[in-house]
């Protein structure tokens, strides 16, 4: 079993999508949007080893100093950037972020704790 707390945050930015479908095609032009997050992250004890108003201002903290301008970042790419930024500071552990456009439509990435691999070591006499 794996045990999360989560904690949400919202934060203005601006982006667009370059290759946007010709229905949609005024998605190409830059557009702002009040981007929703809600933040999973693994914990290992029943009484908060991550506590929640500490967890939620490091995120926060780290949307912030985002740049206002996304360029053509997805909600799936800001959620691999938060990612980045929150392992530094709890690494080894599971995460699941879920990063939505004015909470209308979004999406959810897992992200895992990876192994680390298994090298062969060769002696040589």
């Amino acid at each position: 079993m794996t045990n999360y707390i989560w904690v949400t945050a919202e934060q203005d930015f601006v982006h667009k999508y370059p290759d946007a479908p010709r229905a949609v095609s005024f998605l190409r032009n830059e557009h702002r949007h009040n981007f929703k997050f809600k933040v999973y992250i693994q914990v290992f004890k029943n009484d908060r080893d991550i506590e929640f108003f500490i967890f939620q201002r490091l995120v926060k903290g780290i949307l912030k100093n985002m740049p206002y301008n996304l360029e053509a970042k997805s909600c799936e790419t800001i959620a691999d950037d938060l990612y980045a930024e929150i392992i530094k500071k709890h690494p080894n552990r599971k995460m699941i972020i879920e990063v939505s456009e004015d909470g209308e439509n979004g999406a959810v990435k897992q992200f895992t704790v990876k192994k680390p691999r298994k090298t062969k070591i060769e002696i040589i006499d």
